[in-house]
């Protein structure tokens, strides 16, 4: 308990699943967390959970797609509590097709694109701007296996795969500012979002060209085992470690 005593944190897509996990957590190790996504009614009950247990929590609707509304989060962290310490970046969408590249939608790409990465980037830009003048912080970015492997849909790879750069080129810039940058490759994970996926959707030639490069015997992870990873990333324990990209998934894409 305490790890985070005295810290601000933003947690992105803190509604549900991973999000969620990684509120209540950091919430228990004594941070004032501010939780944001797009359905507001979910963040209230998340928001009770935190407060029912004792903590700090403010809760503001963001669709991280849109610039204007990252800027504000980032706004009313700063004008509530006066720093930001953390962002965790982990909003986003999947690709419910698993869409290959020869059937890849503009509709799919711009979704994706547009939320994943840009969302991402958005996100991190906003936080950047107060930690580097306040020479602390630190961002986790939620990337995906699928960005670091490319077993996936082909634009949410793209996607992905943009945060694990991103993540990269931050912690270059922000290295000499004491602000660091790392992302985390979550692989399987047993969250709403994941279960809401119907697998007669899922293109049958992507889904067999993954199958040849996983051990799909393996355990899928639970959003507990990504939250503390992402704790340890956010807490002064890992003041030493930036730019680094961390698969979490039982070994299952080895």
């Amino acid at each position: 308990m305490g790890r985070l005593e005295g810290k601000v944190a933003v947690i992105t897509g803190g509604n549900s699943g991973i999000g969620e996990c990684t509120a209540e957590m950091f919430a228990k190790e004594g941070a004032k967390v501010v939780i944001s996504a797009r359905r507001v009614s979910q963040l209230e009950t998340v928001a009770d959970k935190i407060r029912a247990a004792g903590g700090e929590v403010l809760v503001v609707p963001c669709d991280i797609s849109k610039k204007e509304q990252c800027a504000e989060v980032v706004a009313k962290t700063v004008e509530t509590f006066g720093k930001l310490d953390i962002l965790v970046n982990n909003a986003g969408v999947v690709d419910n097709g698993i869409e290959p590249i020869e059937k890849v939608t503009d509709e799919t790409i711009d979704s994706l694109i547009d939320i994943n990465a840009k969302g991402t980037l958005y996100m991190a830009r906003e936080a950047a701007k107060v930690m580097v003048e306040a020479k602390a912080g630190s961002i986790v970015n939620v990337s995906s296996v699928a960005g670091y492997t490319g077993g996936g849909g082909v634009a949410y790879v793209a996607s992905k795969a943009a945060v694990i750069g991103m993540t990269k080129n931050i912690a270059m810039r922000c290295a000499s500012e004491n602000v660091r940058c790392n992302a985390l490759c979550p692989g399987s994970v047993v969250t709403p979002m994941t279960m809401t996926m119907n697998p007669a959707n899922l293109d049958p030639n992507m889904m067999g060209a993954m199958a040849k490069h996983a051990d799909l015997s393996l355990p899928v992870s639970k959003p507990v085992e990504i939250a503390n990873t992402i704790l340890f990333l956010a807490s002064d324990e890992a003041s030493a470690i930036t730019g680094q990209v961390i698969v979490i998934d039982h070994g299952a894409n080895l």
